[in-house]
């Protein structure tokens, strides 16, 4: 789905990974994707369930990086274009759900996403290639963030600022952890989608408004 505004200036891709319609999840997603329209960005916006992503890595496709999905290849063709990356999930067992992961293997390929020099055998320190300006990580979470911190060192940070972002070249990097959802009553999460809302306009400002500024 592309959502596209006259007098854009960024290309924004946002990706969701999470199965319930009428989860926290989506509602985040929608209210990225609102307020990103109101701002006048180009938005690139995928919910992976939904599209039924294949996140299954072809044999071939590990060996060359080649593939005949014309959604994969769409995927790393807008990747390639964002000026900044908005990624929404839940917190399952420490990780992104299996779709997800599926996505960044698939998506965030050597080529697309970084590449080694040419005297590099993959053992060294990569170049990043994305030309996002910023990645923004919506998360949600049913571990109490003193337990989330203490016993299990907070993995999900390292997954995304280390492993995946820093990795392909994008240094401004901020996330968010919604919690906990087992027991927030409706107006703690009504004023966590205001909370979305400040932190997308502060991130991705209306351009409009800028240039009359």
């Amino acid at each position: 789905m592309i959502i596209t505004n006259l007098g854009n200036k960024m290309k924004i891709s946002v990706i969701l990974a999470h199965p319930h319609k009428k989860s926290f999840n989506y509602a985040i997603y929608e209210t990225v994707l609102k307020t990103l329209k109101k701002n006048g960005h180009d938005v690139m916006a995928h919910d992976l369930y939904y599209e039924k992503f294949n996140p299954l890595l072809e044999g071939l496709e590990l060996a060359t990086g080649e593939t005949s999905d014309w959604r994969i290849i769409k995927h790393r063709e807008e990747i390639r274009e964002a000026e900044g990356i908005i990624i929404i999930h839940p917190n399952w067992w420490g990780q992104p759900p299996a779709i997800l992961k599926g996505w960044l293997d698939r998506v965030l390929r050597s080529g697309v996403a970084y590449e080694f020099d040419d005297d590099d055998d993959g053992s060294g320190v990569p170049n990043g290639l994305l030309k996002a300006k910023v990645a923004m990580v919506f998360n949600t979470s049913n571990t109490p963030e003193e337990r989330e911190n203490e016993v299990f060192g907070d993995p999900l940070e390292r997954i995304w600022k280390d492993c995946v972002f820093d990795f392909c070249g994008i240094k401004n990097f901020y996330r968010k952890m919604f919690r906990v959802m087992a027991s927030s009553p409706l107006q703690e999460r009504e004023n966590w989608l205001k909370e979305v809302k400040i932190l997308i306009n502060n991130h991705f400002p209306d351009e409009n408004e800028k240039i009359k500024k």
